[in-house]
């Protein structure tokens, strides 16, 4: 059985850089440095020029009422390590404010909009601090512990009033309007104007231009989306165009929000792990592996060791068939419609068919649990696997490959098209493909590995042109790897028991703090989640890397033709059960 590795391994000692402003965190089952809020910027700075954390992936923020506020960072090296972990704590009075660092890091952008719009933490020096998953009007910030939603019953799951006590009833019931929402006092929404339109709009206008004699140039402001096919879901970008060239761009999510978050701090810790598979709909077991690996943590559990090999297999299966799909619906956005997809549906069929064999689901697998999984892979689907791998798969990818690859249309309209290099990618925090598309050889399975990736041999693939032909290339290049991982682990899975632990309704947490994270299909996906050693977390925080790679679209998209975008959204795979939790 493996071990899991400690929530952080970081070996930078901030406190001697810093004395008297950095302390270390010595919170029982806690790791990593406080800083004070009037050095976070100095701090900051250095970790980010002096240690060479240049990759911030994570801002996270917790309530802990009544006392205090805490905004969580974690920082890697794009050359690989374990994270540096350092904090901020503030009193829980309003205004909670904390100093921003969007200019140190642009990738926060997004991040500190959601602390700001769920928990009240006010970033400081943020150009665009705006409500973002939340209505405009919506009064309050909902994963404050203090806050209650219309028709609160309890503070956690399960209610007294549902099975199996038999007192079932629907709360919306009770209302003569048949709702289950409540309005700020003295709010009419027959009379209620949205502010939020004049806001996002104004956060465009620094790209009007104006004469010498000030006189403001016209510019074209479009809304492409909310429901818009090419947006792969409730996406709404709002561009300014001058001609046909983005001078300007905002996206605005939150259409698709149903507080993922505050749900899984009332959900038990074993509740989340189908409640997980509802956020990338396409990879529920990648979105299983995360979460499993900070309750581990927490929990300071082992793994079986078959059950290790069986996590691997069933989340690579998963990147093979996220990335064919991938390459389907972008020839769809491309407007090659639907033959290429169905040929990628029909491989992914398959897999799912595994899927639903060994965990009884095709899309929601909730297959993962602490310690192992669920259920063991029989001889009959192993076998079913091994076909897969070797030989439908192969023949199949490079069937694509030499179909679409070198199409003329397909390179001509996507080969040379600027995306993202590769300086932007690390500061914007983008993840996944599109960062190994820009040249940057990151994956977390070879940068910080988790589960047994360390065992296997692979190439992290990477491309250097940062264009949309490599932003596509790269997929077909990582489902070949994904094919030498599988190739590995069929041949080297052990015999054994598939969980070190014994099945149990509900487990216990020890307090403390853990951050687990994989390399899912699309990018970085983690988990911050923080025990009280109750039965529910007392913070449960998703980083999903459809939400933080978006944070770049503007960068992105300022100075290309219109005609570009729906391919350049594409390239980010999206999924927005993810993005909007």
């Amino acid at each position: 059985m493996t071990t899991p590795a400690p929530a952080s391994t970081s070996t930078i000692d901030l406190v001697a850089r810093f004395p008297g402003v950095v302390q270390a965190d010595a919170r029982p089952g806690y790791s990593g440095f406080i800083v004070e809020k009037d050095s976070l910027i100095e701090v900051a700075t250095a970790i980010r020029d002096e240690f060479g954390f240049d990759l911030m992936t994570a801002v996270t923020g917790v309530d802990y009422a009544p006392d205090k506020m805490e905004v969580v960072y974690h920082a890697y090296r794009t050359t690989g390590g374990p994270s540096l972990v350092f904090k901020v704590q503030v009193p829980r009075v309003d205004p909670v404010e904390v100093p921003s660092l969007i200019h140190l890091w642009p990738g926060v952008d997004l991040q500190e909009r959601e602390a700001w719009d769920l928990l009240g933490i006010k970033f400081t020096g943020h150009p665009d601090l705006r409500r973002i998953l939340m209505w405009e009007g919506f009064e309050g910030h909902p994963l404050r512990k203090d806050w209650k939603e219309g028709f609160y019953e309890e503070d956690t799951k399960p209610f007294k009033s549902r099975w199996p006590d038999g007192q079932f009833y629907m709360a919306e019931d009770k209302n003569p309007f048949k709702d289950n929402l409540t309005f700020p006092q003295n709010f009419d929404p027959e009379k209620w104007i949205p502010e939020g339109d004049a806001l996002l709009y104004g956060a465009l206008a620094r790209y009007t231009v104006k004469s010498e004699e000030g006189i403001s140039t016209d510019r074209i402001v479009i809304n492409m989306g909310p429901h818009h096919p090419s947006t792969h879901g409730v996406f709404r970008a709002v561009m300014t165009l001058d001609g046909e060239t983005i001078v300007g761009l905002k996206p605005v999510l939150g259409y698709l929000h149903r507080n993922h978050d505050k749900i899984g701090e009332r959900n038990t810790y074993l509740q989340n792990m189908p409640f997980t598979d509802r956020l990338d709909y396409f990879n529920s077991m990648t979105n299983n592996f995360g979460y499993a690996l900070a309750v581990e943590k927490l929990m300071k559990i082992p793994v079986a060791e078959r059950a290790e090999y069986i996590r691997v297999i069933v989340s690579e299966l998963s990147r093979i068939q996220n990335h064919l799909i991938f390459i389907g619906t972008t020839l769809n956005d491309l407007g090659a419609m639907y033959t290429p997809s169905l040929y990628t549906f029909e491989e992914r069929e398959l897999i799912l068919d595994v899927f639903e064999a060994i965990s009884g689901a095709r899309m929601m697998c909730n297959y993962f649990r602490f310690g192992g999984v669920v259920r063991d892979i029989e001889e009959a689907e192993m076998n079913k696997i091994k076909d897969l791998v070797y030989e439908r798969i192969p023949p199949k990818t490079d069937e694509l490959d030499r179909m679409l690859s070198e199409n003329e249309v397909l390179v001509s309209r996507m080969k040379g098209v600027r995306m993202i290099n590769a300086e932007d990618a690390v500061a914007y925090s983008v993840t996944g493909p599109v960062l190994r598309a820009a040249g940057v050889p990151y994956d977390i399975r070879r940068a910080d590995p988790y589960g047994i990736y360390d065992r296997f041999d692979f190439d992290v693939a990477v491309r250097y042109n940062g264009d949309l032909m490599d932003n596509y290339l790269i997929r077909i290049d990582e489902i070949r790897q994904s094919l030498r991982i599988l190739d590995q682990a069929i041949k080297q899975i052990p015999q054994g028991p598939i969980n070190s632990q014994k099945p149990q309704y509900q487990v216990r947490v020890p307090a403390g703090e853990a951050y687990g994270r994989v390399e899912s299909p699309k990018g970085e996906l983690g988990y911050y989640v923080v025990s009280n050693g109750k039965p529910n977390p007392w913070r449960y925080h998703v980083r999903p890397a459809s939400f933080v790679n978006v944070t770049s679209l503007e960068k992105i998209c300022v100075g290309t033709k219109i005609a570009d975008f729906v391919v350049l959204l594409a390239m980010f795979d999206m999924v927005m059960g993810e993005c909007d939790r």
